[in-house]
């Protein structure tokens, strides 16, 4: 599993239509069409340039799919690991500069990119394995803008409510136990501004008056609320976590009995013996989905299309979801997730259903416009979080 840290994007990395007053509102409601919307994507893969430079998260390029990979195309494979999205928000300014060929971004910056010109859009139909990626990653809103691909959906995993079993009885419905006085300096979320989102998803049930209809898409009522909630969870904090293996530990220790999670947390406490078990809040969750995306000055595009295609097959899809506990794209990844793991299948989530994927909200980037009118963008969010988590 990597030690994805949730940090904070770079000062001044933000695209430049979300700057605005401090505290104010953007009114900003049409979309800015991406810089790179007109660059023509390839009709065909040509012949590999023999390199491939990757930005990514630590063993994303792992060896056991990267050399079967280099000997089938002839692409040498170098992947920069990265410990935050920071890092990868500052390594693919100026389009990768000409050094990087791709990045495996998260939907928490992945519109930055877009919107910053930072990487070109990619024909899907070169993709044998794109028709069979599940509904809701063939075009997402976090690597699809306007009907262009900016990006080739990877893997994905949802931030699950995972409680103690034997301290949290009834199990839990609803992410109000994490707002719960009764679990006081028992409680875990991630260290990562994105959990307004979260906050405002419960609060799209709890007070439907505000009107959220998207939780990353906030105007300054519903962000006010959204922050305010997590105010008065502070409190409540155990301690907030940056990397899965701080959270696993608390729940090990019985520091934390109710919290936000990653399905690879839950799967290895629950290898260890450590009673926890997966809630189902009737608010739905919040998830995370990287895509692999084309620098705007790529050296080697088509080593990263080959790449992109490969890594987007079931077998290997089910070795990166295996090894990380992440969830493949492609629907049909099962039958090798059970033959590396027999019942692995059920066990990440690959065979989840309409009904359940409906109940999920994948990350996007807050920025300025939205339908419904301004919204707060991302530096607003990266503030706020500072001043909740002191």
């Amino acid at each position: 599993m990597r030690g994805r840290t949730l940090a904070r994007l770079l000062a001044g990395a933000l695209l430049a239509f979300t700057a605005c007053e401090p505290g104010a509102t953007n009114s900003v409601t049409t979309a800015p069409s991406p810089p790179t919307r007109g660059v023509k994507t390839p009709s065909a893969v040509g012949v590999g340039e023999g390199e491939l430079d990757l930005i990514t998260w630590e063993g994303y390029a792992d060896d056991s799919w990267t050399k079967p990979f280099t000997q089938q195309s002839g692409c040498q494979v170098h992947a920069h690991y990265v410990g935050s999205t920071a890092e990868m928000s500052s390594l693919m300014a100026g389009g990768g500069g000409g050094q990087w060929d791709m990045v495996s971004a998260p939907g928490d910056i992945s519109l930055q990119l877009i919107y910053g010109g930072e990487v070109n859009p990619m024909n899907v139909a070169l993709m044998p394995s794109w028709p069979d990626f599940g509904i809701p990653f063939q075009s997402p809103a976090y690597n699809t803008v306007g009907g262009v691909h900016y990006g080739v959906s990877l893997q994905w995993s949802a931030n699950i409510l995972l409680y103690n079993t034997k301290k949290v009885a009834p199990p839990p419905t609803s992410w109000s136990t994490v707002y719960d006085p009764a679990y006081k300096d028992h409680v875990t979320v991630p260290d990562n501004p994105m959990q307004i989102a979260d906050a405002a998803l419960y609060l799209s049930r709890s007070q439907p008056s505000l009107g959220i209809t998207n939780p990353f898409e906030l105007n300054r009522k519903q962000f006010n609320a959204a922050v305010g909630l997590l105010t008065q969870q502070r409190p409540l904090i155990h301690r907030y976590w940056a990397i899965a293996s701080d959270e696993v530990g608390m729940y090990q220790d019985g520091e934390a009995v109710v919290g936000s999670a990653g399905l690879y947390q839950a799967l290895q406490l629950q290898s260890v013996g450590i009673p926890v078990a997966e809630a189902a809040p009737r608010e739905g969750m919040t998830a995370w989905g990287d895509s692999w995306m084309l620098a705007a000055r790529a050296p080697h595009p088509n080593c990263a299309y080959l790449w992109a295609e490969y890594t987007t097959t079931p077998q290997v899809q089910a070795q990166q979801a295996h090894l990380f506990g992440e969830t493949p794209v492609n629907s049909k990844a099962c039958g090798s997730l059970n033959a590396l793991e027999a019942g692995s299948c059920a066990k990440y989530h690959a065979d989840a259903t309409a009904s359940y994927l409906s109940g999920v909200s994948f990350w996007q980037t807050p920025i300025a416009y939205c339908a419904g009118g301004g919204c707060v963008p991302y530096d607003d969010w990266v503030s706020a979080w500072d001043v909740i988590k002191a």
